[in-house]
């Protein structure tokens, strides 16, 4: 009997362990705001099953314009149809579109103000609030910032009052941005990234093992979760 308890409770701790997602996305990718937002509703979704088990996030950095300078004079629509080509009026019809996605998870994104910026300094920062337990919080405010509010978040001063909204000291933050103690960190991330044959984002790892690639719906997630809990029974 002992060892039949034993083994109860070890496999119930071993279901009662977090799973851990990791998540490569970029804060100016309008895709990982929707992604985020469909990761967590497929969260609660989860949470409501009879068999569960907590969820712990990790977010990692990607830059998907490398080039992009801090102060891009020009809309996003000028961007893609001048560095990338695009037909003007095909960006037009995709933003839109990507607009009404955004507004089915509940975004209102404002893709006409938005500043097209530079984000290395954004992913330091998210860097830096992970060690002080803040990172979750510092992303959503970010691409809050970013897509709904038309912020510069590639700017210090506007990244250090967004970290003091959630709670980081604004004087260490602008320290820490300022002598890039943190890029190891994110270029860290890059290199995952690379090794794990990742080329875009959003892109989930779950337990370290399933890899979702983009704004998946959240039974893709719940699925996976539930693969997860099945494994470890």
């Amino acid at each position: 009997m002992r060892g039949l308890f034993n083994d109860s409770v070890g496999l119930l701790n071993i279901m009662n362990e977090p799973i851990k997602i990791d998540i490569w996305s970029d804060v100016a990718c309008p895709w990982c705001y929707i992604g985020k937002r469909k990761l967590e509703n497929a969260i609660s979704e989860f949470s409501k099953q009879e068999q569960t088990a907590p969820i712990q996030v990790e977010y990692h950095g990607f830059l998907l314009n490398p080039d992009m300078p801090v102060d891009y004079e020009g809309s996003q629509t000028d961007y893609l149809a001048e560095h990338k080509g695009m037909p003007r009026e095909q960006v037009i019809e995709m933003t839109e579109r990507l607009k009404g996605i955004a507004a089915g998870v509940g975004l209102k994104y404002d893709m006409e103000h938005m500043h097209m910026t530079n984000t290395v300094l954004a992913h330091q920062l998210l860097q830096y609030a992970k060690t002080k337990g803040k990172q979750v919080e510092m992303k959503e405010r970010i691409m809050s910032a970013h897509f709904i509010e038309a912020l510069h978040v590639g700017r210090i001063d506007v990244l250090a009052q967004l970290a003091a909204e959630v709670g980081l000291d604004r004087a260490e933050v602008m320290r820490v941005l300022e002598s890039g103690e943190f890029m190891p960190a994110f270029e860290a991330d890059i290199a995952q990234a690379r090794a794990y044959g990742i080329s875009g984002v959003p892109f989930f790892v779950i337990q370290g093992k399933y890899g979702v690639s983009g704004a998946q719906n959240p039974d893709v997630f719940v699925n996976a979760f539930n693969q997860v809990l099945e494994e470890r029974a």
